[in-house]
């Protein structure tokens, strides 16, 4: 099973790839591998999800799944027992042996300070979590740390939960992310019962938060963050965050958060040297009992850059290959486990159906709203904008923008757009959320 674990990964990995990050985060990061037998790979997903998931991306993860495993498979879908757990559809516990760690995320948790490669690139970031550990509550509080994916904020996190459960086992420590947080509270405000979610968050020694940028743009969401941080911080627990950017550029948050988030120390993380990902590669390597020479390490390194999820990805499909046909592992192996993790075909066009999604998550409307002749002022604003950023992003001419949009007359389009740009040249806040969109479709 730790061998088709190991290909899971491989297979996120090329979704990652596939899609943009919010895409991915929000839909495809939640499943789970449950098993695989006869050529059928079942994964585990919300209700809820699974719709979406069967409707929109249904093929990608076929063609993942195939370019992973190296033939067909068939993919299924189960949902989880919601019967046992009412609330483990929103956010499944951690362990039962340990009741004062709940973890609302489906990662691995194997990740400590000892096995975190240190380089210029995360020696900071490093340093500051590892003294939180330590003292949390005393040392930076609160400690974010801000990167692209894949550079080992989460890895951090992880690190910091585990020192904290091996030295101050007495400690309630929350590992949530800022998408769980935002649907356990919707979940909460269904049932009536905000008061339980209150005394969850507010009752923790440490809150620990991955991509605390998904709850920009929220309103709901932000105003209960904000007094769970406000109740935190005043009882002197520690707060840890970790976000894609730093607070500053996190234009859709709320101006008390994104003060409250400088109070603390921000840390960044940037792309490792050639040196650290080649410590990466041969860290991983040794993990995995996987023997791999000087010469494929550095073919690695050198043609994996900027992720590290993507270096030990590829390690775990060389030792996959090496499982499968029993030869050791050379450069030739290495470079086909590569172009099943990195694309090098140039991206995919930008479709208006990825813009008006995008759009429409943003603005906490449905893509079919944007689509109607709904007039209502958020729908209508966010119409516009889809419009604005289909005429920026694609070749389409007015009257193919117009037919995406409800066969709409191109003057409807051409109103939009002035609209749009008048309000840009005045509204700073919303031209950086839609430099973000556009940034986000663009990926």
């Amino acid at each position: 099973m730790d061998s088709f674990n190991e290909i899971w990964e491989t297979i996120r990995e090329i979704l990652r790839s596939k899609v943009t990050e919010v895409a991915y985060n929000v839909w495809l990061s939640p499943l789970e591998f449950v098993d695989f037998q006869n050529d059928v790979i079942t994964l585990s997903i919300s209700d809820f999800k699974r719709k979406i998931i069967q409707d929109k991306f249904s093929s990608l993860i076929e063609e993942a799944c195939e370019a992973a495993f190296g033939f067909p498979v068939t993919v299924q879908y189960e949902v989880p027992n919601e019967a046992k757990n009412e609330d483990a559809r929103v956010f499944p516990a951690g362990t039962a042996a340990d009741k004062k760690t709940t973890v609302s995320l489906s990662e691995d948790y194997n990740y400590t300070f000892d096995n975190f490669i240190i380089g210029p690139s995360n020696r900071f970031a490093h340093a500051a979590a590892l003294n939180v550990a330590n003292n949390p509550g005393k040392a930076y509080n609160p400690l974010f740390i801000y990167g692209h994916s894949g550079l080992g904020k989460t890895h951090l996190l992880s690190a910091i939960m585990n020192e904290v459960k091996e030295k101050r086992p007495d400690e309630v420590i929350l590992y949530t992310s800022g998408e769980h947080f935002t649907n356990e509270l919707i979940h909460y405000i269904q049932k009536h019962n905000t008061a339980a979610f209150h005394d969850k968050y507010r009752g923790c020694d440490v809150l620990l938060v991955d991509d605390i940028q998904f709850i920009a743009n929220k309103e709901t969401t932000q105003e209960e963050f904000f007094h769970t941080f406000e109740a935190l911080k005043n009882a002197g627990k520690q707060i840890v965050l970790t976000s894609d950017r730093p607070p500053r550029e996190m234009v859709t948050l709320e101006e008390r958060l994104r003060t409250r988030f400088e109070g603390g120390l921000i840390a960044d993380i940037q792309p490792p040297t050639l040196e650290t990902r080649m410590a990466i590669v041969k860290k991983k390597a040794d993990e995995l009992s996987v023997d791999l020479s000087d010469e494929v390490v550095s073919f690695i390194a050198e043609n994996i850059k900027k992720n590290i999820r993507q270096l030990e990805g590829t390690v775990k499909k060389i030792k996959a290959y090496q499982e499968v046909e029993g030869s050791r592992p050379n450069v030739a192996i290495a470079k086909k486990a590569i172009s099943d993790i990195v694309n090098d075909n140039p991206p995919t066009p930008v479709t208006v159906e990825n813009i008006i999604n995008e759009v429409a998550r943003t603005f906490d409307v449905s893509a079919a709203d944007i689509r109607s002749d709904k007039r209502n002022a958020n729908i209508s604003q966010a119409r516009q904008i889809a419009i604005y950023i289909v005429h920026e992003v694609t070749p389409l001419s007015l009257k193919a923008i117009g037919a995406e949009f409800g066969n709409k007359h191109y003057s409807t389009v051409i109103y939009a757009l002035n609209e749009i740009n008048a309000k840009l040249d005045v509204n700073m806040q919303l031209k950086a959320m839609v430099d973000d969109i556009i940034k986000n479709v663009n990926e």
